[in-house]
């Protein structure tokens, strides 16, 4: 009678449940399944696991025979190994709304690992009613505790609200944090970047993205990469925050065209407007130049590089260095302009000191104004003036105006060679 009153309510069960049992002897204590509970109360419970279609037989098989050790070890493997199909996970939060929902056609349970395997799992991730991410997978490893959905084998999460895609063999949902965590070979994809690391931390709320360890990330205009051990993404501002030391290649027609580092950095991608500070370095190629300060401003929408603070300036092949307090270089015109204690040193030693410099780089010449000093050191010659016109690496220089209203031009004429004897 005992045993009949138990198959009535099994079959009432899983009438609502919506399920089936075949091949089943009897029924078994597992923690994952014990969690199965009337809809209405659902929501006060870490998980629900709501078998929608039909729930298979165990995946253990059983096992005849006359040894009696033989039947218990199969009956144990029994209770180990279950096998689902068209079975659904849900999460809810005190209130009623749902923080997960995870879908597969097909489902193992260990009970020793307490991990649900599943097959081609799709699934939600909400944050206040409203689904954040969209999550698919070839296969996964299910485990939950009440606050925290983890998922591991080839994920794909999805936000349908701003198009980021992440990839990754890894997740972890934390729903009460608001933080959606993707690691082990990270991938993410956005019509503005792409980017690899060995971790993703996205807060869906603010719509930021954080990317952890070995970084590599290409935007898309401007056609700009970056590498470092840290970034942040401020997906709706559309900026860049690097708050570690950074390397960048700016890239024009897929060809490099400038390269550049810092201690920190932030891209606008709207602007196309970088600000690079501590340490900020440029490395142009055309013209081949490089410019050092310790914050920089460069806008590859116009082409400028902008610095507010000490500058030194070098050109690798005419092997000249200036510096200064200031200085703007517009890239397209290869022209830079210095502002305040300027000062030009040649390979040579010769040097050129002003107030302010123009600095044609196409032409070579130099155009000095405010208090100029030009040396050189063989032959021994000091100039003063206020303006000062010419090539540094030729020690061709004019300088005008001063107290001696002087105009001088100084002339090197290569030694010829001496007769071999």
């Amino acid at each position: 009678m005992k045993d009949q009153q138990g198959r009535q309510i099994a079959k009432r069960n899983l009438r609502f449940m919506g399920g089936s049992i075949n091949k089943s002897p009897q029924f078994h204590s597992f923690p994952f399944l014990s969690l199965i509970q009337i809809k209405t109360n659902w929501y006060y419970l870490p998980l629900t696991l709501l078998l929608m279609i039909s729930l298979g037989a165990c995946g253990g098989k059983y096992r005849t025979g006359s040894n009696q050790n033989n039947q218990g070890s199969s009956a144990e493997d029994s209770e180990s190994n279950l096998t689902f199909f068209d079975v659904t996970l849900e999460q809810a939060d005190e209130v009623g709304r749902p923080l997960w929902k995870m879908q597969a056609k097909k489902a193992r349970y260990t009970k020793e690992k307490q991990i649900g395997q599943a097959e081609n799992p799709y699934g939600e991730l909400y944050q206040d009613g409203k689904i954040v991410y969209q999550i698919k997978a070839d296969q996964a490893d299910i485990q939950q505790d009440g606050k925290r959905l983890f998922l591991r084998g080839k994920i794909l999460a999805t936000d349908p609200n701003n198009g980021v895609v992440l990839q990754g063999n890894e997740m972890e949902w934390r729903p009460k944090e608001d933080l959606l965590i993707v690691r082990n070979q990270i991938n993410g994809k956005h019509k503005q970047l792409q980017a690899v690391a060995q971790e993703a931390r996205v807060k869906t709320r603010e719509q930021v993205a954080e990317f952890v360890g070995k970084v590599v990330a290409n935007s898309t205009d401007p056609q700009l990469q970056i590498r470092t051990e840290h970034l942040i993404w401020q997906i709706k501002q559309e900026k860049l925050i690097g708050d570690r030391p950074l390397q960048f290649e700016r890239y024009k027609n897929n060809q490099i065209t400038d390269r550049g580092r810092g201690n920190s950095a932030e891209v606008n991608l709207k602007t196309k407007i970088a600000t690079i500070k501590q340490n900020a370095q440029a490395d142009l190629l055309d013209p081949p130049v490089q410019i050092l300060s310790n914050s920089m401003i460069w806008d590859m929408n116009t082409e400028n590089v902008k610095t507010n603070s000490p500058v030194r300036i070098f050109h690798r092949v005419e092997k000249l260095t200036v510096t200064g307090n200031q200085a703007q270089m517009k890239i397209p015109q290869k022209t830079v302009y210095l502002v305040g204690n300027v000062n030009a040193v040649g390979q040579r030693r010769q040097s050129l000191k002003s107030q302010n410099l123009t600095w044609y780089l196409d032409k070579k010449l130099l155009e000095a104004q405010g208090n100029v000093v030009y040396r050189q050191a063989n032959p021994a010659l000091t100039f003063n003036g206020d303006t000062a016109l010419g090539n540094l690496q030729t020690e061709n220089i004019v300088v005008s105006g001063g107290k001696t209203g002087s105009r001088v031009v100084t002339e090197i004429i290569p030694e010829s060679p001496k007769p071999k004897n």
